[in-house]
């Protein structure tokens, strides 16, 4: 076997072949292939993961293709391990001021998410990383140890403002590697000391472990959890989002939230055309059942290479169905696979996005969602205080 290397769509193509000796081909040629432009990698090597391919991040200026020369030996290399790279941030909350966006502030503990959900709308970001919005997103992770002293610091600065702050917008705060690093719940302790408000999302069952500290905070109203709900499907599910919680699971972790007194929101998000579209009523029937009294849903978005990620997701899982899917989807952004406007990013227009809508909120009327909204108090916040003022009141 050997390597092709090109550049990207935006530059000259160039190649070059690569020969490898024998004690190295197998590995070698198992990084290649992880690393082909729009290659479906083979199902031994991502056992367990939700893309199934691994393209070249878009600020790249080079992709890799294989191709056989004679070289091919039928060894296997071992399925693909998580790798967690420890990132020393020098600040913690990030700031946005889109108006279509309910929050300012957000926390985010970790880049890249071992869920691996094949439409995370986060993909793209790795490309920032130099990495892959494909398999690397789920197998090369960042995680920010150093969360809760920044998040005391900046909550400790004259001057400071309470606002709700979101956690876990970008990628899941609870995913498993927070099992052993605990770097969410650090960041919670350093809020409910402060009395500072936090809205969490997740789809993991783990956020269950911090009742002890969320139940708390919601008694004096400054906590509340959404857990996002995309099918009830097990089968659906452990192939779209293989190392989130299944759909019983998360069941049971809205009961376990409610029943301890946390307010719990449900998003049926994303909403993807021809794939669970036809699980709205279903699903809201079932989490008002579990206690979730509040709801909301995100149509499907597709910005970056995401478009590429789920198209390849659909060749090999749901080939019948592709063409049918990204037809649907270009009915709802104006004949394109993405639109990125405000207001319209999140819920799509025409046609079949007013039909989803109009079927969601039709639902949400008659099970009694959305009845009563809680607004989550800032009055009670004490700011943390300054490094070293503990020391000086000795004095």
């Amino acid at each position: 076997m050997a390597l092709r290397a090109r550049q990207s769509a935006r530059d000259p193509v160039v190649s070059a072949e690569v020969r490898r000796s024998p004690g190295r081909l197998a590995e070698e040629a198992r990084q290649a292939f992880l690393h082909d432009r729009g290659e479906i990698v083979e199902e031994t090597l991502r056992r367990g993961r939700g893309a199934v391919t691994n393209p070249a991040a878009r600020f790249e200026p080079l992709a890799r293709e294989h191709f056989a020369d004679g070289w091919d030996i039928a060894e296997e290399g071992p399925p693909l391990k998580t790798e967690v790279i420890m990132e020393r941030a020098r600040s913690i909350i990030t700031r946005n001021d889109s108006p279509d966006i309910s929050f300012d502030r957000s926390i985010n503990p970790y880049r890249g998410c071992e869920h691996g959900c094949v439409y995370c709308f986060a993909r793209p970001t790795h490309a920032y990383q130099g990495l892959s919005p494909g398999l690397d997103f789920e197998t090369k992770l960042f995680a920010k140890p150093n969360a809760a002293e920044l998040l005391q610091k900046e909550l400790a600065k004259p001057g400071y403002q309470p606002k709700t702050i979101a956690l876990g917008t970008n990628t899941d705060p609870y995913q498993p590697i927070e099992r052993r690093l605990r770097i969410t719940r650090s960041v919670l302790e350093v809020l409910s000391r402060a009395s500072h408000p936090v809205g969490i999302v997740t789809k993991s069952a783990l956020v269950a472990r911090d009742i002890d500290i969320l139940a708390p905070m919601a008694d004096r109203g400054l906590a509340k959890v959404a857990i996002s709900v995309t099918t009830l499907d097990p089968r659906l599910a452990r192939t779209m989002e293989p190392r989130a919680a299944t759909p019983p699971k998360r069941l049971e972790t809205i009961k376990r939230l409610a029943d301890a007194g946390i307010p719990v929101s449900v998003l049926v998000a994303p909403v993807i055309p021809g794939i669970n579209d036809h699980e709205i009523e279903d699903i809201l029937q079932a989490v008002y059942a579990a206690g979730a009294r509040t709801a909301g849903y995100v149509l499907l978005r597709l910005p970056n290479e995401l478009k590429e990620i789920m198209r390849d997701w659909l060749s090999e899982h749901y080939p019948d169905k592709l063409k049918h899917v990204f037809a649907l989807v270009q009915d709802t952004r104006g004949g394109k696979l993405y639109d990125s406007t405000w207001r319209k990013r999140q819920t799509g227009i025409g046609p079949y996005a007013w039909m989803i809508g109009r079927r969601f909120e039709t639902a949400c009327d008659r099970f009694g969602f959305n009845k009563v909204r809680r607004s989550l108090r800032t009055d009670l916040f004490t700011p943390p205080k300054p490094e070293g003022a503990e020391q000086l009141s000795l004095f």
